[in-house]
């Protein structure tokens, strides 16, 4: 009873914490919305995850918005300068196309919203992911005690931009311009302009209305006239092989329309937005795989939490594991009935399944009573104890030697039979010892 309180001691407490860890991270994963889903940071969806009301606050201080569904159909629409490509879900996009879209004309800027150290690598930009909170966290403007460098961002005030932190990419003398923390960089590397935003609440419905969200959205998005909409449904095929060579950043493609007019409201739909399908994916070309190793696939949280729960498994293991060394016999702590005690040895052996230690048990205790009736030394061997027994009894030598000696019983019947046997040779002799019983090895279930 005293192991068992102990057990549930032990284990009640680490079950709770385990079940308020599941349970918060079961929590999180359903608040947080997944990139990887149609219709995040959508200029058409009105769910809590689309961008319909940073849309709606765009269209009203006039800014034109062309939703596109491919990364080609962006790049052939593109003018020579003059607008905004919005990317709410970079790791989507193709990485054959991720140094296209952040290499653009002389007037753009290109705003990715939380791009992964994978994406920066395949855009080749001079930044570097560093530390990763569990939420977006709402920080004032400054990084590092510097008053940030974009007037669109002063003008907006604290705002949910903290969640993935960058820093410059090491090895390299170039330095990005960053604000809140860290949680917005802004490169122009290579004369391009490209802005990074670590969270997605300031662009997402369910969050433009806290604090400053609104107003850093809109003002990196309405730098200039245009602003371009990448919405992507899924992981986007690779780009259409060309046998002439490959083609001029944001250059038309051939047999497609030519570049989108700001200026003719005929050109777009109502909602400002445009649908564009990809060509058949069967008549693309095959790259070479990008590499995209398990440990990129989840979050660092996850790795530590994992390695939390394995170092909590081993010692649970090491808690419950045996003692090293052989086991001894140890005097039990009280006084209890002899009646209770072997009654309480035997529903544990049963319970256990122990047939070899109770075999052994039942016949070191018809031995601790023959022995004293035959006059023979505890120390006698077998041989000279079975041919004792067989002239006491007048039973056969096999028999007697079987049932002293004898294999351990695999089934109750067996261990059955063997009790009653012992049984009745123990009765022949009219001896009763003095002495406690020694058993051949310890017995389980005493304390230890």
């Amino acid at each position: 009873m005293t192991r068992r309180r102990r057990w549930h001691r032990i284990v009640i407490p680490i079950a709770l914490v385990l079940l308020l860890l599941v349970v918060t991270w079961t929590t999180h994963a359903v608040d947080q919305p997944d990139r990887d889903d149609s219709g995040f940071l959508s200029s058409v969806n009105t769910d809590d995850d689309g961008a319909s009301r940073l849309a709606a606050e765009l269209r009203s201080q006039g800014i034109a918005i062309q939703r596109v569904t491919s990364t080609r159909r962006a790049l052939s629409l593109a003018p020579h300068d003059g607008f905004t490509l919005f990317v709410p879900a970079p790791a989507l996009v193709h990485p054959l196309y991720l140094r296209l879209l952040v290499d653009p004309a002389e007037r753009a800027r290109v705003v990715l919203v939380d791009p992964s150290q994978r994406v920066l690598d395949d855009a080749d930009m001079p930044l570097a992911t560093a530390d990763r909170r569990w939420a977006a966290r709402t920080v004032g403007t400054e990084a590092d005690g510097r008053p940030c460098p974009l007037p669109e961002v002063r003008a907006a005030g604290p705002a949910a931009a903290l969640r993935q932190q960058y820093t410059d990419a090491p090895g390299l003398s170039y330095r990005a311009e960053r604000c809140y923390d860290g949680g917005l960089a802004r490169s122009r590397w290579r004369g391009n302009d490209v802005v990074v935003v670590g969270a997605s609440d300031p662009f997402r419905n369910d969050r433009i209305d806290e604090q400053g969200n609104v107003a850093l959205a809109a003002g990196l998005l309405s730098t200039y006239g245009l602003v371009i909409w990448l919405d992507l449904d899924g992981p986007e095929p690779p780009p259409p092989y060309d046998p002439d060579g490959d083609l001029e950043p944001w250059s038309p493609v051939p047999g497609e329309p030519a570049p989108f007019d700001a200026g003719d409201p005929d050109d777009r739909g109502g909602d400002g937005s445009e649908e564009y399908e990809e060509p058949d994916p069967s008549q693309q070309a095959n790259p070479p795989d990008e590499a995209n190793p398990l440990w990129d696939a989840f979050p660092q949280w996850f790795w530590a939490l994992l390695v939390q729960l394995a170092v909590a498994v081993v010692l649970a293991m090491l808690w419950r594991a045996r003692r090293l060394g052989p086991p001894v016999t140890e005097p039990l702590p009280v006084t209890v009935a002899s009646a209770e005690t072997v009654f309480g040895r035997g529903r544990l052996y049963q319970r256990a399944r122990a047939y070899a230690p109770t075999a052994d048990t039942l016949r070191a205790a018809t031995l601790h009573r023959l022995l004293p009736a035959l006059s023979l030394p505890p120390e006698t061997g077998p041989d000279e104890v079975t041919d004792a027994v067989t002239a006491h009894t007048g039973w056969s030598r096999a028999d007697v030697h079987h049932l002293l000696y004898g294999p351990a019983p695999t089934t109750n019947r067996e261990l059955l039979d063997l009790a009653r046997a012992l049984d009745g040779l123990s009765g022949l002799p009219a001896h009763t010892p003095t002495d406690p019983p020694r058993h051949d090895r310890p017995v389980e279930g005493e304390a230890r």
